[in-house]
């Protein structure tokens, strides 16, 4: 992941701005031509504050961006949407298609290990690949609580994503599943999304072909839905 920097360039400009606005009124006018995509006027852009906050997106295809440009997944469009609220964000896409909690679990303290600095938040989506391969609820919910220990050890801070079972599965097998967020995030005290796909599952435009996957303005939906809540969840700088 880049590193942002403030260049000599941009400090010098930042100066002269400072002087300019002890002038005239008139001379606060924005410049012609900085207009926003509706034609208005743009707004000033958030200056990005504060240390930087690592987060890592820890999930399968739906945090890897699978059908999609890289710069399109879910972990990069976040990070795009915290930087531009101020938030000094870096989030790192650790999503591999085709996971299972159960090789999550086997690449989590090797992920973990291989940060330069530990993160702010962990974001751990996992659980629809086992959805898809029938794999038991009891062992789904033992995978996850396993990673949570490990994550709970190293004092990280947890945002769990919520999977939901669908009606074909079976009521029992369905309550079973969909309880297993909402019984981990109160065990182990993480901060819980109940269903992150939630404010797109009915609108199959927003999916790709596979009807698996979402579309880049799927995506962008889920950022939206789901950003107060990745923000919400990273502790005050500084601390956990």
């Amino acid at each position: 992941m880049h590193k942002r920097v403030w260049s000599k360039i941009g400090v010098v400009g930042a100066a002269l701005f400072m002087l300019a606005a002890c002038g005239d009124a008139a001379d606060e006018a924005a410049p012609a031509g900085e207009v926003a995509a509706d034609g208005q006027p743009a707004l000033p852009a958030v200056p990005v504050m504060g240390p930087e906050r690592k987060i890592i997106a820890f999930g399968d295809s739906l945090f890897a961006g699978y059908g999609l440009d890289p710069r399109d997944s879910y972990p990069d469009k976040l990070e795009n949407a915290l930087r531009a609220k101020g938030v000094n964000a870096d989030v790192v896409n650790a999503g591999v298609s085709g996971d299972t909690t159960a090789a999550g679990l086997n690449r989590l303290e090797f992920t973990l290990a291989a940060q330069d600095t530990p993160p702010a938040l962990f974001i751990l989506e996992l659980g629809g690949n086992d959805l898809l391969r029938g794999i038991s609820p009891e062992e789904t919910k033992a995978n996850l609580a396993k990673m949570l220990t490990v994550l709970q050890n190293q004092k990280v801070p947890v945002l769990l994503m919520g999977m939901r079972a669908p009606p074909n599965y079976g009521p029992d097998y369905q309550a079973e599943f969909d309880a297993i967020y909402r019984d981990l995030a109160k065990e182990y005290g993480a901060a819980l999304i109940p269903f992150w796909l939630e404010d797109i599952y009915r609108e199959p435009a927003l999916f790709q072909a596979d009807k698996i996957h979402p579309t880049a303005a799927g995506i962008e939906r889920l950022v939206g839905a789901t950003l107060a809540q990745v923000e919400g969840a990273l502790p005050p700088p500084g601390g956990v």
